[in-house]
């Protein structure tokens, strides 16, 4: 599986390691990460169009 990170500030190459890393040791951690984005994601769209 490939997955991008997103990041709202600039972050240091030693900070992203350390989070893909995390990413890459805990599945639960990775599938709640992407569950919130798709979750904000919908709702901005959603927010959006009406």
């Amino acid at each position: 599986m490939y997955f991008t990170l997103s990041a709202s500030r600039l972050m240091k190459a030693s900070e992203v390691r350390k989070l893909c890393k995390e990413m890459r040791d805990n599945p639960v951690l990775l599938l709640s990460v992407e569950f919130e984005a798709k979750k904000r994601y919908f709702a901005s769209k959603e927010k959006a169009a009406s």
